[in-house]
């Protein structure tokens, strides 16, 4: 079937779909309406919508990107795709399956295929799921025809993935719906996508967090509350911005230092450790206060051995880490997954250890907002931590990279918060 846009007939029972009874913001009534023959964006080759979190844009996106995919075509494969296709399944397909059973679509999942099928009124078609998150996923997309492709969170997808879905859409038609929350102008998808979407004949939408009805005022501010800085303006000015400055604008000493250690809960207690041969090697001690969902920085342990002129070798730092935790046993410790030597010396001695979350960014943004809900303490012995907050900085001459200078202590607990997934996920 050609991609030429069919209505359906308007019934009674259509009229009285969930969906349509909503009072629909400007912007989602744009992602339902765009590709009808009514709008001026019919033949446009696909959508972007980006802007802050919390917008409603994820479900509008997908459910329109299916609802488009069922009333234009029959007997054919779409791509749905996000960086992972566990991020995938957690942030779009459940809610996605839901609100396409309660409007009349008939709904099989393959999990071993990673494909749904989508039937109603006769048609069928089949919606294949792909992750996107390094350079290698673009071989798993080859050789396959796509009438469409959705892409969820396209931002973190690198560019040969995008490239290559896109180049897969060969059916008569077939469109593109992209779908991200802002990262640096300098960003592939912002200077190749967002900025040429005219001569590309992309609609271009921006969405807000008032663009969601659903989400109340005070949750709006709660919102607001939790971001600084770049992220502030990423995610809830929803604006494409250069990192710049400190990196934890929001931490003030007097707040987020405290003199005296409260009761802490007696079962947990992390090490994070970030290890280095001619830099620093850290060691921090996290707890959990007892009764408030808040971790401190308790102990500290700092050792340079390009300032004290001597290295010492992962067995002496085991040793060191058995003496500093003075018969304390953490749950865990926490270790840069490159350190390799240490990770074996750690198990040879007891030590129940995980590699950490790698993820710079994410990991930045998880801190912000641990200190700005204030559920991070630093407790005064942690000298080097307390200066490192202070001095932490985007590198100016790169793109969301930090200094390497001053980032041991910030990389120890960027390890821990990120590992133990102390935020929750956002859309």
């Amino acid at each position: 079937m050609t991609g030429r846009y069919c209505q359906r007939k308007r019934t009674k029972r259509r009229k009285s779909n969930g969906f349509r009874r909503k009072a629909l913001p400007q912007r989602q009534k744009q992602l339902l309406s765009w590709s009808t023959p009514q709008s001026a964006y019919s033949g446009y080759n696909g959508i972007i919508a980006d802007g802050a979190i919390r917008s409603g844009k994820t479900f509008a996106m997908s459910f329109s990107f299916v609802q488009w995919a069922m009333t234009c075509y029959s007997g054919q494969q779409f791509a749905m795709c996000g960086k992972t296709i566990a991020s995938f399944r957690r942030n779009v397909l459940g809610t996605l399956k839901q609100q396409l059973a309660a409007r009349g679509y008939n709904v099989k999942e393959h999990r071993a295929e990673n494909c749904m099928t989508v039937s109603k009124g006769g048609k069928s078609n089949e919606f294949y799921f792909f992750g996107g998150k390094d350079e290698s996923s673009q071989d798993l997309i080859q050789g396959i025809t796509l009438a469409g492709a959705f892409f969820d969170e396209v931002a973190l997808m690198p560019q040969s993935f995008v490239n290559q879905a896109t180049a897969r859409c060969s059916v008569t038609g077939s469109k593109f719906w992209f779908n991200c929350n802002p990262g640096s102008p300098q960003h592939w998808f912002y200077l190749e996508w967002v900025r040429k979407c005219r001569s590309r004949k992309m609609m271009y939408l921006h969405f807000t967090m008032d663009d969601n009805l659903s989400l109340a005022e005070d949750i709006k501010e709660r919102y607001r509350r939790q971001y600084s800085g770049v992220f502030y303006q990423r995610y809830i000015l929803g604006l494409w911005t250069v990192a710049e400055g400190l990196v934890y604008d929001m931490f003030d000493r007097q707040k987020h230092s405290i003199d005296k250690l409260p009761e802490l809960s007696p079962k947990s207690a992390y090490v994070a450790c970030d290890f280095g041969t001619q830099n620093a090697t850290v060691f921090l001690l996290l707890q959990k206060q007892a009764d408030v969902d808040r971790w401190i920085v308790t102990r500290e342990y700092y050792y340079s051995g390009r300032e004290q002129k001597r290295q010492k070798t992962v067995g002496e730092y085991v040793t060191d880490l058995k003496a500093w935790l003075d018969g304390l046993k953490p749950e865990r410790v926490i270790v840069d997954p490159s350190a390799l030597p240490l990770i074996t010396e750690l198990r040879k001695n007891g030590f129940t250890q995980t590699p950490a979350n790698n993820d710079v960014l994410s990991g930045i943004l998880d801190v912000q907002t641990m200190l700005q809900t204030g559920r991070l303490k630093i407790y005064k012995d942690g000298k080097h931590t307390l200066e490192e907050f202070g001095v932490y900085a985007w590198d100016p001459d790169k793109d969301d990279t930090v200094l390497k200078v001053n980032d041991h202590c910030m990389d120890a607990i960027r390890y821990f918060v990120r590992t133990k997934r102390l935020v929750k996920l956002r859309d």
